[in-house]
């Protein structure tokens, strides 16, 4: 079997055993490992100026790339010494650490059944524990429902597509540094006191990593929503309006494609309006959204497996 051949075999089984296994658990999971070590470096790096906490931000980063680059690639050549069956299985498991289908499909059917309902509190909760890091307390229902399209939309990129295309292009240590870079920026890219040096680098880099995955996930939704026979014309053109208007250069593309193929308004009041004009969503578009999440997925799944031909023929 060719190392194509394997590549692809690892990418479709990684895929499987999330659908049907989901998360292993934290402390077998190396997204908990970086998280441990980003946690500790923010803890211990300097607060006070600019240049301190910046250089620490980029010597983490630049630390954190090295070792799971290097790491990745000696751990790909030991796994390559198993029988090859065990090796496919095992470089399987291993990526399917970077990635989260089952685990978004399930935190927005958890707020949609409690928001279908009509258990408000209790699906503004689900919400904050699985999906947004704002302050959900005061949101009303149709506010919830688009925080959760928001999300998952955005998340078709980050914890999906962004993954599944580094390993097509770069294998298991292309899809490890890609988690390790989302998760700093994740952990530490935000614009309070303690923070904004400190995440300054990882932000930015997390958003150059993202530029090309976050518009391939736009038209992923897209496509997907034509499958769902949505109109793929107004989609784009809602798209094109309004993917420019949230503060990410990222985030704003998979989500007004989301909220074009729906035909609803996404609002975070105060940041930003998507698809402005069309009606408020309710639970039924999580529903909805949670489709279009999985068709998308076959569609990314099926793209990558061509990449991956194109990028073995080049070598």
């Amino acid at each position: 079997m060719t190392a194509m051949q394997n590549q692809i075999l690892v990418l479709g089984i990684a895929v499987l055993l999330d659908l049907g296994l989901g998360e292993p658990p934290n402390i077998v999971h190396p997204v908990t490992w970086m998280g441990s070590v980003i946690s500790f470096v923010r803890q211990r790096a300097p607060k006070q100026g600019r240049l301190r906490p910046f250089m620490a931000g980029l010597v983490l980063m630049l630390v954190g790339i090295g070792v799971l680059a290097v790491g990745g690639t000696l751990l790909i050549r030991v796994i390559g010494m198993l029988p090859q069956p065990v090796q496919i299985i095992v470089e399987a498991l291993l990526l399917k650490t970077t990635f989260s289908i089952r685990g978004l499909l399930q935190a927005g059917r958890e707020v949609q059944s409690v928001l279908a309902a009509g258990n408000l509190p209790e699906a503004r909760k689900q919400l904050s524990w699985h999906l947004v890091s704002r302050d959900t307390s005061s949101l009303n229902e149709s506010q919830v429902a688009a925080a959760t399209i928001e999300s998952l939309a955005e998340n078709t990129s980050d914890s999906i597509v962004a993954p599944l295309m580094a390993f097509a292009i770069a294998g298991l240590p292309g899809a490890l540094v890609y988690r390790f870079i989302n998760t700093c920026d994740a952990m530490v890219g935000y614009r309070d006191p303690e923070r904004e040096w400190l995440g300054k680098f990882p932000a930015r880099l997390d958003d150059v990593v993202n530029l090309i995955p976050a518009r391939i996930t736009a038209l992923l939704l897209i496509a997907a929503g034509a499958l769902m026979m949505r109109d793929p014309a107004r989609a784009i053109c809602v798209w094109f309006r309004d993917r420019s208007m949230t503060a990410s250069p990222n985030a704003g593309h998979p989500m007004s494609a989301a909220a074009g193929v729906l035909c609803v308004e996404l609002e975070k009041v105060g940041h930003y309006r998507l698809g402005t004009g069309f009606r408020l969503p309710d639970s039924t578009d999580v529903s909805r959204v949670r489709r279009l999440l999985l068709i998308s997925t076959v569609l990314a799944c099926a793209s990558f497996i061509g990449l991956i031909i194109v990028v073995n023929g080049v070598r």
